[in-house]
């Protein structure tokens, strides 16, 4: 355990807790806590590795003397590194997501099989229109567009005549009902008149 552990925090150089040390190594190694808390004392007391106490709660890290010293120039450079390689992290990542997209997208796409059956079938289906509109074109019984013509017409002129009609009737009705003694309703069934709205027939836009 004291050699792993050495070798862990020289590697990471930063500080650790017992337990951060315990949960990182743990999975991969197989410490139990008690050696790791065991291993960092001894190592401390070696002087392999630094202690210090925050509140109740000890850090450990690895000695700083056996680091070559950094100066600003190489510090600067690694800041350097650190933006150039940032940069790069950011770029590939763009790219991750461009390429998901289109997975996503091809996944989402039919087959080539499919596209294959998808396309039998709109050949059929065109085939039915072709072969109907064949039908439709050879049939005898077309209306002229003068015949057409004229049925709008007579529609027309039979609906003006629909509306006078009952604009008259209503007139006539309504002058009766000033002086009858009953209900409008009373009134049309012992007449027998039938409206419009008795059969739900509603005359057609001018």
């Amino acid at each position: 355990a004291p050699g792993i552990i050495l070798r862990y925090l020289q590697e990471q150089n930063r500080p650790y807790s017992a337990q951060d040390v315990f949960g990182n190594l743990q999975r991969e190694h197989g410490l139990g806590k008690a050696a790791v808390v065991k291993a960092l004392e001894q190592l401390a007391q070696q002087g392999k590795i630094k202690e210090k106490m925050y509140g109740k709660q000890k850090i450990y890290f690895a000695d700083q003397d056996q680091f070559d010293t950094v100066s600003d120039a190489d510090l600067q450079g690694l800041d350097a590194r650190i933006v150039t390689l940032t940069a790069k992290v950011q770029s590939l990542q763009q790219g991750c997501r461009h390429m998901e997209a289109e997975l996503k997208e091809l996944t989402s796409a039919l087959t080539t099989p499919e596209m294959q059956k998808e396309i039998q079938e709109l050949k059929k289906e065109c085939a039915g229109y072709r072969e109907r509109l064949k039908n439709i074109k050879a049939a005898t019984n077309h209306v002229t567009p003068e015949e057409k013509e004229q049925v709008y017409r007579e529609r027309q002129k039979y609906c003006k005549e629909w509306r006078k009609r009952k604009r008259m009737a209503t007139e006539l009705s309504d002058a009766i009902l000033e002086g009858y003694p009953k209900s409008k309703k009373q009134f049309f069934e012992e007449v027998g008149i039938e409206t419009d709205e008795d059969y739900n027939v509603k005359l057609p836009d001018p």
